[in-house]
């Protein structure tokens, strides 16, 4: 599904990154660059569908994962004129999907306008939830004014398990998120017929890759269902990436040459047709053009040079070269990330 990175079987076997070490010590592997160069391989873009949009780092939380990080401490927010030339942007460059996130994008005080504004000619609109913000009483009408639009909702959840998730995300975020899924619910979120998309978004919470997304999906189903009368559309495995806290994390515990090679170990050529950079654009809460919103928290413009939506005709063209880094191995191993 355009704008959610979904793992994807492919049929071929993997072509790892070779990875360094030395007096068996292990070391970084080569740059994602370079494996590519070796292998013939490039990485460019096809018609851009999907307009991601980030309208700000503040967050009612703090996850150790965010490769944003971002929290409550934050202050970037995307101001009312940087929205009105994104939506004049989206137009130009006729979209098929817009995906909002952030940052917790509930805690723009603008996004009812955002949405409002796509929906006129948008064909789809995703909202990107820690669900504990949308959750929040004052932003009850939110929620309604999103199922009137029948906007997706990505919720964001590490676990089932209440101590996992707590774990991640700090105490009693567990039951709030179970209100506000359960609040989804009562609005047809997530049930079969009612065209309201409710998906659920899980990463790990160390220095490890997901288990197989469909194994994980019947998890969820199974003990979400069982314990607390919750349905949901479809489930979205990501592979931690490594940036921002994660990545601080990473070097602090001594996790991040094992977490990269282990990344690199399982590159999978197959994968790069289908990777979401190659038909996205991410746009930062300041209007500055991204290849993804990876390459915007590691300060990487799209196509190498800083353009801002205002600035733009259009949406990429095809054929325009994305900018690569070492956190692309998270997109690209195993069976993927579209």
């Amino acid at each position: 599904m355009a704008g959610f990175a979904r793992q994807v079987t492919f049929p071929c076997r993997k072509d790892p990154g070779r990875v360094a070490r030395r007096k068996g010590k292990c070391m970084l592997p080569e740059s994602f660059s370079v494996l590519l160069m070796k292998r013939g391989l490039d990485l460019t873009r096809t018609a851009a569908e999907v307009l991601q949009v980030n309208v700000g780092l503040r967050c009612n939380q703090a996850c150790g994962h965010c490769h944003l990080e971002a929290g409550p401490e934050r202050v970037e927010c995307m101001t009312l004129a940087t929205m009105r030339e994104v939506v004049d942007f989206a137009r130009r460059g006729r979209f098929r999907t817009v995906d909002i996130t952030g940052g917790a994008p509930e805690l723009n005080p603008d996004l009812p306008w955002l949405i409002r504004e796509l929906s006129g000619f948008v064909p789809r609109i995703m909202l990107r939830s820690n669900l504990t913000a949308l959750g929040e009483s004052a932003r009850s009408s939110l929620m309604e004014q999103c199922a009137d639009l029948r906007v997706a909702i990505a919720a964001s959840l590490p676990s089932v398990n209440e101590t996992q998730t707590e774990s991640v995300r700090g105490r009693g975020v567990w039951n709030r998120s179970i209100a506000t899924l359960r609040e989804l619910n009562a609005l047809g979120y997530g049930r079969a017929g009612t065209g309201l998309d409710l998906h659920i978004v899980s990463n790990p919470a160390g220095a490890f890759l997901p288990p197989p997304q469909e194994q994980l999906e019947r998890k969820f189903r199974r003990d979400l269902e069982r314990k607390s009368g919750i349905t949901f559309s479809s489930l979205y495995v990501f592979a931690n990436v490594p940036l921002g806290r994660f990545r601080r994390w990473l070097l602090a515990s001594g996790n991040y040459e094992q977490y990269m090679n282990r990344l690199a170990e399982s590159f999978n050529p197959c994968t790069l047709d289908g990777l979401m950079c190659r038909s996205l654009v991410s746009v930062s809460w300041e209007g500055y053009l991204y290849d993804c919103d990876f390459n915007l928290a590691a300060g990487l413009y799209c196509g190498g040079r800083k353009v801002h939506v205002s600035e733009a005709a259009g949406a990429p063209g095809a054929g325009g070269a994305i900018v690569a880094s070492d956190h692309c191995y998270a997109c690209t191993s195993g069976s993927g990330f579209t």
